[in-house]
């Protein structure tokens, strides 16, 4: 899921090599930490939010048959 989050990522923004992703467990779920640079932000959070709200639910479709619950954390 680090890897499919990645790809989404790159393919999003204008400089791809500052895009990185960090992956913590906090209880029962699974947190990935996606940060891009501070003039991609727009284009990974979208108009409203959409292409962010996109983002997770592929995560989230490609991760319903695991047992935790994974959330994503778009940061600068």
């Amino acid at each position: 899921m680090k890897d499919l989050l990645r790809m989404i990522a790159v393919e999003l923004v204008d400089h791809p090599e500052q895009v990185s992703i960090s992956e913590r467990e906090e209880d029962n779920k699974i947190v990935l930490e996606l940060r891009v640079a501070p003039e991609d932000m727009g284009k990974v959070i979208g108009k409203q939010g959409r292409i962010a709200k996109s983002i997770r639910t592929i995560i989230k479709a490609t991760t319903a048959s695991e047992s935790k619950k994974v959330v994503v954390d778009i940061k600068e």
